[in-house]
């Protein structure tokens, strides 16, 4: 895994830190807090980037409907073809959440 090399008491405290917010209000006060609107539209960009292309989309309808770059849309489809399987983990819990809903 590449986070193996930020592995660490810091990395821990963050990972901590997430884990303790309770609900959607709470993670949008953090993440308002913690990153910069860019950094916070590009992971939410990947997540859907993720959603679309394990639901089979193309590039170009991912494109178009993400703005994402291609050189994004590879990157996503890369960590999910030989990933630690974070996107798949997340992506399988957001479905189940939903279908409860």
């Amino acid at each position: 895994m590449q986070i193996d090399k930020l592995r660490g008491k810091q990395l821990d405290q963050m990972c901590d830190a997430i884990l303790s917010l309770k609900n959607r209000e709470e993670c949008y006060k953090f993440f308002d807090d913690i990153a910069t609107m860019s950094e916070i539209h590009s992971i939410a960009q990947r997540l859907q980037v993720a959603k679309m292309l394990t639901e089979g989309h193309t590039y170009n309808v991912i494109e178009k409907e993400t703005n994402a770059s291609t050189a994004t849309i590879s990157r996503v489809r890369r960590c999910i073809n030989f990933g630690s399987d974070g996107y798949q983990l997340v992506l399988d819990r957001i479905m189940d959440e939903d279908e409860e809903e």
